[in-house]
């Protein structure tokens, strides 16, 4: 057993130097923020990826304009399906008759 004594040993300072190395790289920043988003809901996780990205998080003027946008979209939805009910209905009301035979 003692013959194997410095190969684990020189093995596990080799696992240990390398994975320190990879941890503190752009691998480790990685996961580190992974690890940081399990207690963070959506909309803070939406924050920290635009301040990391040099945006600023939303502002409640922002928030207004957004619910005013979704509000006017769920109005126009509402239009639009009422135009496709009716086109649908003026189609099936008017049956085409059949040419007239030419003479």
């Amino acid at each position: 057993m003692s013959d194997w004594a410095p190969v684990v040993g020189s093995l596990g300072m080799a696992v240990v130097v390398g994975t320190t190395v990879v941890l503190r790289g752009p691998v480790g920043k990685a996961l580190a923020d992974w690890i940081r988003g399990w207690s963070k809901n959506e909309a803070d996780w939406m924050a920290l990826e635009a301040r990391k990205h040099g945006i600023a998080p939303e502002s409640d003027a922002v928030r207004g304009d957004l619910a005013d946008l979704q509000h006017r979209v769920a109005e126009l939805e509402e239009r639009l399906d009422f135009t496709e009910r009716m086109l649908a209905r003026s189609r099936t009301d008017k049956v085409l008759e059949p040419p007239a035979e030419r003479k």
